[in-house]
């Protein structure tokens, strides 16, 4: 579904993404892992456009991504949770959720029922601020605004990060649901090895901007563990 072959990215004259390659299948949940300043977030705002890729390919169900404005996007079926969520805390739960509306492969201009089966916190709470929700509730919302586009490829930046226990055990419930009964395709980056195991059917380790090793979560090594995600 999505591959990522010889990907160069450059802060400046800083290197940071070196020939990277990956490769996330279709209905498969995949975890981008390795430790602080690797280029994990880097390389999901390169999918995304936000950064520029300075050569390399990336390829989203056979289409070239790269000419793409970060606008445009979307409308090919991504879907993007940024890290540290980045709601509009001004605007209501309603109105963060209809600002994705538009782009809706399909016309439809109203809020998928789903939505609601998944977060019912947030239909509780259409009618507040957005910045008046705890983390835990801002998280669902960011994750809700990205499954309003329809997305078939739905990109989280460490979606348990800063959040109570109980709401990171309802976040990996619903990307498994997500995954495994609706079908959706994940890219995941995430810090914490027993969330990522548990979601996870694939991951990809990254270092210094590469891609050192990929394969089935079953197949993470203590090595691995040791060489590339221990502090």
């Amino acid at each position: 579904m999505l591959e990522i072959q010889g990907l160069n990215q450059f802060y400046g004259e800083s290197h940071t993404l070196w020939d990277l390659e990956l490769s996330v299948p279709e209905g498969q949940c995949t975890v981008l892992m390795g430790r602080n300043g690797v280029g994990k977030t880097t390389l999901l705002q390169c999918i995304m456009g936000l950064i520029k890729a300075r050569s390399g390919q990336i390829t989203f169900n056979g289409q070239n991504l790269l000419p793409l404005t970060t606008e445009a996007r979307p409308r090919c079926g991504l879907g993007y949770v940024p890290q540290g969520r980045q709601i509009f805390p001004l605007l209501t739960v309603q109105e963060n959720l209809q600002i994705g509306l538009p782009v809706r492969p399909r016309g439809d201009r109203r809020i998928p029922s789903y939505i609601y089966d998944l977060f019912p916190v947030l239909k509780d709470m259409l009618h507040r601020r957005g910045g008046d929700l705890s983390g835990g509730q801002q998280q669902q919302l960011a994750i809700a605004r990205a499954l309003v586009l329809d997305p078939t490829l739905l990109l989280l930046d460490e979606p348990t990060e800063g959040i109570q226990p109980n709401i990171v055990q309802e976040i990996g419930d619903i990307i498994r649901k997500l995954n495994h009964e609706l079908g959706l395709t994940v890219l995941l980056v995430e810090q914490k090895l027993p969330f990522a195991r548990k979601v996870g059917d694939r991951f990809c380790l990254l270092d210094r901007g590469r891609t050192v090793t990929s394969g089935e979560m079953a197949n993470l090594s203590e090595t691995h563990i040791k060489e590339y995600l221990t502090v």
